[in-house]
């Protein structure tokens, strides 16, 4: 009989502990911060601290290392606590926009970094960049990059089905993030649809000349 009691004792005890693991391991699982940038980039992390003017996280691809960002990047840190808000409406150090504005303008910025292509972009600069390569001119180069340089100036036309809430397109704040990314993009894409196409140019170019051939 006290064998028994004695293995009950012992069954319990280790259930007991089990559970306390158990629940560790889980709530180690859901503890996650996420990190909102200004940028509209989100990262899933553990945030270790967030003084002295940065927020320190263990990195998401190796979390026995750290990172560090300045807070002044950041409009958030979300977990299951809630969200605490980094980022303030200061215009005397540059926060032009309101809390509700700039969670406008991030949306803009993610919409576009998600659903805006600018293939335009990219092809029509490759045909330009090759254009100028096959010419075999030391001056080839710069057709490809001015287009680049000059690529972002029009307006961004935003379509329907690039955006994840049809309200959104009411609230300048949000056209004006969708823009940023969107022009940033079609420089991004136009740079490497003219070093393609300079390259393709410049390759065409130097087998006709192997051959001694020309092309009119």
């Amino acid at each position: 009989m006290i064998f028994l009691k004695d293995m009950k004792t012992y069954f319990l005890i280790f259930f007991i502990l089990f559970q306390i693991l158990f629940s560790k391991k889980g709530a180690s699982q859901t503890d996650n911060d996420t990190i909102l940038l200004l940028n509209g980039a989100v990262v899933v992390t553990t945030v270790i601290d967030t003084t002295n003017g940065t927020t320190v996280f263990k990195n998401p691809k190796n979390p026995k290392k750290t990172l560090a960002v300045e807070n002044e990047r950041i409009f958030s840190i979300s977990n299951k606590k809630g969200e605490f808000l980094i980022y303030e409406y200061d215009t005397i150090v540059g926060n032009e926009f309101t809390i509700e504005e700039m969670r406008y303008f991030i949306k803009g910025e993610q919409d576009a970094q998600k659903n805006f292509k600018a293939r335009g972009a990219f092809w029509t600069n490759l045909l330009i960049g090759a254009g100028a390569g096959v010419t075999g001119s030391l001056l080839s180069p710069i057709a490809p990059f001015a287009f680049s340089a000059i690529v972002g100036l029009p307006k961004i036309k935003i379509k329907k089905k690039c955006v994840s809430n049809i309200e959104y397109l009411k609230q300048d704040a949000y056209l004006m993030g969708y823009e940023r990314v969107g022009r940033k993009k079609r420089k991004i894409k136009s740079l490497i649809g003219g070093v393609t196409g300079l390259g393709v140019g410049l390759g065409t170019y130097f087998i006709l000349k192997a051959n001694d051939s020309e092309l009119y």
